[in-house]
């Protein structure tokens, strides 16, 4: 039987449970033959996509969680609120890797989402999937349900719609009813008392479309000169109508009912509908007798459930099977372990090979890109382009922004870079340089140039550098002069401008661009470039494009697509495909293995099948290669 426990004994088994989790753990490598090592996971679990307190079909009250990891959403979890006992129900269908960006209880307590081109139903009384069907592509940003039971899903990437009455069991795929040339966020969705249904979308230009559900047909709201960087919303209101406000600075307020439009002269007093609903945060506290559920804990494996009536609390310690979370970016510590970062959950990892053992710590945001200068690591975090600085020589203090923490924040680049791809550490040994793409539906990313001693973040947007193309890849040339490797990609969501990427030179001195030109044909992103020893930068471009390229002539000097020959190269949001050995020999990550550069010939050489698909890189330590697959690092023995 499981008892109150004080608040205070509480709070202290929650910093024991934390202390345990950031010791040093046990890998366990396994040799997997041909120089090939298998280090275990980075990050062993797994995060929620969505949390509601509800009860089952005996009046039970029980938690249900959407659970993710790097397979993608891949079970509900079930934990009994009165023992903490955990059921495990595995996604019945396939949904290609993807997971919930929004989830619904229904008033019939049905729970609801709809992802990987799949829309599902999961039932707690009967505690088992009850309902699937595949969709016009891809996952829902909103769900709600109207006044007769129906559920209604809004769905990315182009403003699909479909419906599902759970009475009749009929089921409506609208498919797209709203299609624009970028990827739409349709984050709200609402209807009327009539049964109209109102989206609102965002992010590269906002709107408000209404679908008629009897005829299927879609009307857009907000005239095209009035739409705005940013997202139109709409709210039903207990009085039976929607409201809906254009989106933006300067935006409208309107009321909405049975498919039409009157505008308002000031925001209306809403008195929202209420709804358990909500994007992939979803967090529903409430049991249905009223026990609050304070705490669904993935990472610490934690279940609180509090009386509010006496403030008495239960805890229970629960278990789940998880494949780990996906690693973002990796590469050596100035302390001689090999660090990086994952998501989902957003985690630190460090891997000792002397000792074969892991420290974890929480991490404040996305370690999308990672890199060593002198006796500092340095992180840039998804998203608002964070730089953090970490020094391993001291104690670790969990990051938090206008706090000297370790690591610390050192500049902060959003909305210029919201997504980064890559990190520089210059060989000047104290400027460090984070570029990527920018926010949410805008196009056109930039630069954070931090320089350590000045302690000064100066941040360049891509109008300073290449209006509509966002930096990708970086290197350093003789002189102060900085190569950068643009994309044609926009921030999330955003509008593809640029027709060809290209290269530029930027001066760090004044901060200007001395050239810039598309000397690649039909180029979308320069992948990863390294400055080799002849004064050549070797590079790649969309992932199996290699090239040559002369900072003196400004030319290619050769280009060749080595798909065919050797498959495409690693990669993840950094892609850290070139790997220099202390001995100067370049060895490359390819999707298939490892293979070797000659910087003489250009030749590439296939030196090692992977038995795993590489994915993140990578770096050199001790005579070993390491890089990510999945979840798992992974490393190779380079033979001399």
């Amino acid at each position: 039987m499981h008892t109150a426990r004080p608040a205070v004994l509480t709070l202290l088994l929650m910093v024991v449970f934390a202390l345990m989790s950031n010791s040093p753990s046990p890998a366990a490598s396994k040799d997997l033959g041909n120089g090939f090592s298998d280090h275990g996971v980075c990050t062993p679990l797994s995060n929620h996509r969505g949390i509601v307190a509800t009860k089952d079909g005996s009046g039970k009250n029980v938690a249900l969680a959407w659970l993710m990891d790097c397979r993608g959403c891949y079970e509900l979890l079930l934990v009994e609120a009165e023992t903490g006992k955990a059921e495990e129900y595995p996604i019945p269908v396939p949904t290609a890797g993807d997971s919930p960006f929004a989830s619904i209880l229904s008033s019939a307590n049905k729970f609801y989402t709809h992802f990987g081109t799949q829309f599902m139903e999961f039932d707690p009384a009967q505690r088992k999937f009850t309902f699937t069907r595949q969709t016009t592509p891809n996952m829902a940003m909103a769900m709600t349900e109207d006044d007769n039971g129906v559920i209604w899903s809004a769905t990315y990437p182009q403003s699909g719609v479909v419906s599902y009455n759970p009475k009749t069991g009929e089921f409506k795929d609208y498919g797209y009813i709203y299609k624009q040339t970028w990827a739409q966020y349709p984050r709200y969705v609402a209807c009327d008392d009539a049964g109209w249904v109102y989206l609102g979308i965002g992010s590269t230009a906002s709107q408000i479309v209404v679908l008629d559900p009897a005829t299927g047909q879609a009307t857009p709201l907000v005239a095209e000169a009035d739409r705005k960087h940013g997202s139109g919303t709409v709210v039903r209101d207990q009085n039976g109508k929607v409201y809906g406000f254009s989106g933006g600075e300067g935006g409208r307020w309107m009321e909405l009912y049975k498919g039409q439009r009157t505008d308002l002269a000031d925001k209306p007093a809403l008195k929202p509908k209420p709804y358990i609903a909500a994007s992939q945060s979803l967090f529903h506290q409430r049991f249905p007798d009223g026990r609050l559920l304070k705490q669904l804990d993935t990472i610490e494996q934690v279940m609180v459930v509090e009386d509010p009536k006496t403030k008495q609390s239960q805890e229970f310690k629960f278990t789940y099977k998880s494949e780990g979370a996906h690693i973002m970016a990796m590469c050596a510590a100035p302390d001689g372990t090999m660090c990086g970062g994952t998501a989902f959950p957003m985690r630190f990892f460090s891997y000792n090979p002397k000792t074969d053992e892991w420290v974890r710590h929480p991490a404040y945001n996305q370690w999308n890109t990672v890199v060593r200068q002198g006796d500092f690591f340095y992180a840039g975090g998804y998203g608002h382009g964070v730089l953090q600085q970490w020094d391993p020589t001291k104690a670790w203090v969990n990051t938090v922004e206008g706090k000297e923490c370790n690591p610390n924040i050192v500049g902060i680049a959003n909305p210029e870079i919201n997504r980064p791809h890559d990190l520089l550490s210059h060989p000047d040994g104290k400027t460090v340089i984070l570029a990527g793409t920018p926010g949410y539906g805008l196009t056109g990313g930039g630069l954070l140039i931090w320089d350590r001693e000045a302690r000064s973040p100066v941040v360049l947007k891509h109008t300073q550098l290449i209006p509509d193309h966002a930096p990708m890849s970086l290197v350093a040339l003789p002189d102060r002069k900085l190569l950068i490797g643009t994309t044609i990609a926009a921030g999330t969501g955003g509008q593809v401008k640029a027709k060809v990427a290209e290269l530029a030179i930027l001066d760090l001195d004044s901060n200007q661009v001395e050239w810039h030109e598309p000397l690649l044909e039909k180029a979308s992103s320069y992948s990863d470039m390294y400055m080799g020893p002849n004064g050549l930068v070797f590079g790649f471009v969309d992932g199996n494009r290699f090239f040559v390229f002369d900072p003196k002539t400004r030319k290619i000097v050769m280009e060749k697509n080595i798909e065919a020959e050797l498959g495409r190269t690693s990669g993840s949001q950094q892609v850290r495909i070139f790997i220099p050995a202390p001995d100067g020999k370049i060895y490359l990550l390819l999707n298939k293995g490892i293979a070797l550069l000659n910087p003489e010939t250009f030749a590439i050489t296939m030196l090692a099948q992977s038995p795993v698909s590489i994915g993140p890189g990578g770096d050199w330590l001790d005579g070993r290669i390491y890089f990510g697959s999945g979840s798992h690092m992974y490393s190779w023995q380079v033979t001399k």
